[in-house]
């Protein structure tokens, strides 16, 4: 009858190489190691995967560009990473079970092809965002500001915990030279992961917290409602946002509407143009006036596709009030915030500094925003190309800038940049000299938290419900108390290392005393 143990062995056994027998086969040491190499990639990979959700429309968007057709890329990217990861930190975890047991570590040929399969994908979609969506790499570093003293303790646990491993092979070994090469590996590695706190340079480790950041709707909620429509503004209304932002363009008579893509098939994301308006689906803001635009739905696009996956999360009188949804007018919009006191911060998505301002998107929307009769100081003004123009009809509007220069020539104060485009130093400095700080487009809650940490004044948001509620940073810590912390986790570790390097070099000497009783040959790696 088999026993406990034979029966584990033979089942771990059968996991990692498909051999429900003992195999008298060495540890194929080759095809552990390049185990472990596939498994952190894969595992950084999906770290990688995960920090981008923030961002994950920008690459729907570039798919939908291609293809005319949206569709959730993204979300498949991260099922696909997250079946790869899962699989080869399984298989690793019965890899140390093997060596843990003393059973060869012979990997099955099938998971040899499923490895090569992974690395494979892993190298493409790493490519892919290196050469398609290369700031996502700004936005991995900033990440460690968020995740790397918890990153570090995490590595302070896993240590602790392939000790056990590794002193089982350094005193189950009888070369001298593998053990110095053992120890010396490990105590570097450990050094490095003890001490590298040292380094780690996190705004939210700080005593000084700044208030919370005010929001601004990136185009309404567009995680709760379809984008640029009348029900998304209301519905960031509930998150008490500071300013709408949205996107403002021209119609063939003339009249200002909100509508995000541009150029052709400018309508074709978010409208039903290819069935009201068959054969016309290619055409531009020019080519359609205001009484067209208003026959178009705008909202059961949502609704089909769920672009961010939330309508499941809708009451069944919102799936049909998204539905109902039309392409608003400029001054449907000024009026909602002129009645709550809320801004507008816009673009106007077909703006060309070369043609006359009398004839531009700028003056048509100047003249839109006068005649509505919102307060001016409740305008953002971000359009650089008749900026100075503007200026001279309105100059009551707070002028907006992209980047410190152009802020800086015009003595500005309002500064409008993406969340990666400074640092958290850069952000304390402008904020130093009185600077307002708006940064776009923030969706995660460890990212607002990271730039509360920093210091900006608002962030642009498409999920405001998320932060609306939020009192304070996910975390934050006083340096002294993450101090106390980190040497407190380095300090407990080295003891349970010790105490495990002193149990197994007993167990060992048990283990041969036994062997040189029963007169069977010593063990040795």
């Amino acid at each position: 009858m088999l026993s406990h143990d034979s029966i584990f062995r033979t089942c771990v056994r059968g996991i990692f190489s498909c051999r429900w027998n003992s195999s008298s086969q060495r540890t194929a040491c080759c095809g552990f190691l390049f185990l472990s190499f596939v498994s952190i990639l894969a595992l950084s990979w999906m770290y990688v995967c995960y920090i981008a959700f923030n961002d994950q429309s920008d690459l729907n968007w570039l798919a939908f560009t291609k293809i005319k057709q949206w569709v959730n890329w993204y979300i498949i990217v991260m099922i696909i990473s997250a079946v790869i990861a899962t699989y080869c930190l399984l298989l690793l975890i019965f890899g140390l079970i093997h060596f843990a047991i003393r059973e060869p570590l012979v990997l099955h040929w099938l998971h040899k092809v499923f490895l090569c399969l992974g690395l494979l994908i892993v190298t493409l979609g790493t490519a892919g965002v290196s050469v398609k969506w290369k700031n996502e790499w700004q936005t991995v570093y900033m990440s460690f500001q968020a995740t790397a003293p918890f990153l570090q303790l995490g590595a302070v646990g896993a240590l602790t915990l392939i000790s056990w491993l590794v002193f089982q092979s350094f005193h189950g070994s009888q070369s001298v030279a593998f053990k110095v090469f053992i120890m010396v590996i490990f105590l570097v590695v450990s050094i490095a992961v003890f001490l590298c706190p040292l380094v780690i340079c996190s705004p939210c480790i700080t005593s000084n917290l700044s208030p919370r950041p005010a929001l601004v709707g990136h185009r309404g909620a567009p995680m709760l409602a379809p984008e640029n429509t009348l029900m998304s503004f209301r519905r960031s209304l509930q998150c008490e946002v500071e300013a709408f932002e949205t996107d403002i363009q021209l119609s063939k008579d003339k009249k200002t509407f909100l509508m995000h893509d541009d150029g052709e098939n400018f309508l074709l994301r978010t409208t039903d143009v290819k069935d009201r308006f068959k054969g016309r689906e290619n055409g531009t803001h020019s080519d359609f006036t205001w009484p067209e635009l208003q026959q178009l739905n705008a909202g059961k696009w949502f609704i089909e596709t769920d672009p961010f996956w939330t309508v499941s999360r809708l009451k069944e009188e919102e799936k049909n009030q998204s539905k109902e949804q039309k392409v608003p007018s400029l001054t449907e919009l000024l009026d909602m915030a002129k009645q709550h006191n809320v801004s507008v911060l816009f673009d106007l998505k077909n703006e060309n500094s070369s043609i006359d301002f009398h004839d531009s998107d700028s003056y048509y929307t100047v003249k839109t925003i006068k005649d509505s009769g919102i307060s001016p100081e409740k305008i953002w003004w971000l359009p650089s190309e008749h900026r100075h123009n503007v200026s001279k009809i309105e100059p009551g509007f707070k002028q907006v800038y992209d980047n410190v220069r152009d802020m800086d020539a015009d003595g500005g104060s309002l500064l409008n940049v993406k969340y990666s485009s400074l640092s958290a130093r850069e952000i304390r400095d402008l904020r130093e000299r009185n600077v307002s700080v708006n940064m776009w487009v923030v969706n995660e809650r460890w990212l607002f938290s990271l730039l509360w940490c920093s210091g900006v004044t608002s962030v642009t948001t498409n999920a405001c419900h998320l932060f609306k509620d939020m009192q304070q940073p996910d975390w934050h810590l006083s340096p002294n108390w993450y101090k106390g912390i980190w040497i407190s986790a380095d300090v407990i570790s080295v003891l349970l290392m010790f105490g495990v390097f002193l149990w197994q070099k007993r167990r060992m000497r048990i283990i041969r005393k036994k062997q040189n009783d029963r007169g069977v040959p010593l063990l040795g790696f």
